[in-house]
């Protein structure tokens, strides 16, 4: 995501947010949901005061997500009904047409589902509780915390990874034991295979 970000210091609605993905890990929002609750009392608020949801001003001046997709799903099963955005870009002006091309074309846009196939831009949801579940996100996010590849700001880092383990990985094994599948995944990146990969922390020979 850019750096140079304006933060809109007026909360939306999180039921306002629109997805620029199809999908989401849920394991990763499950995570995310249990920090929000072992925060302690008082200190929510602190927390969405700094964790702003980068996001771009579309047609009808409705704000779409471009990062931060589980954080935006944990906090609507929370309960938690306003968020503070980052403006990354104000494109209201532009047609709806024009709007979605220019996101996809910026890398602002991921409209693959959960099998890795590509959409056309009307189907991607229309708020962040219609994200459908990808094991292969949640995944990939388990590789990356076991020190299996690098956090890097490539754009969908992590579907990168998930699609990577997705043509790789048994979706039953993963399914029936996600610890154990995620530990052989984790030595799986680091083969060459993967050298390609945002991230990849591999040997380098």
């Amino acid at each position: 995501m850019p750096r140079n970000i304006v933060p809109v210091l007026h909360p939306v609605s999180v039921a306002d947010l629109r997805p620029t993905q199809m999908t989401v890990g849920l394991r990763e929002v499950a995570l995310k949901r249990k920090e929000l609750r072992a925060l302690p009392t008082g200190k929510k608020d602190d927390f969405l005061g700094v964790h702003f949801i980068p996001a771009v001003i579309g047609p009808k001046q409705r704000p779409f997500v471009v990062d931060h997709h589980h954080l935006a799903r944990a906090l609507h099963e929370e309960g938690i009904g306003k968020v503070l955005i980052s403006v990354l870009a104000d494109l209201s002006r532009l047609s709806k047409d024009e709007f979605l091309v220019f996101l996809d074309n910026r890398a602002w846009m991921h409209p693959f589902d959960a099998s890795g196939h590509r959409h056309g831009y009307e189907d991607l949801p229309k708020s962040v509780d219609r994200l459908v579940d990808d094991p292969f996100r949640s995944l990939a996010g388990a590789v990356r915390r076991a020190g299996g590849y690098a956090k890097d700001t490539t754009p969908f880092a992590e579907f990168l990874w998930a699609d990577f383990f997705r043509r790789r990985v048994d979706a039953g094994q993963l399914a029936d034991n996600f610890d154990r599948t995620a530990r052989k995944a984790t030595v799986l990146a680091r083969h060459k295979s993967a050298s390609h990969l945002p991230g990849w922390s591999g040997p380098d020979d």
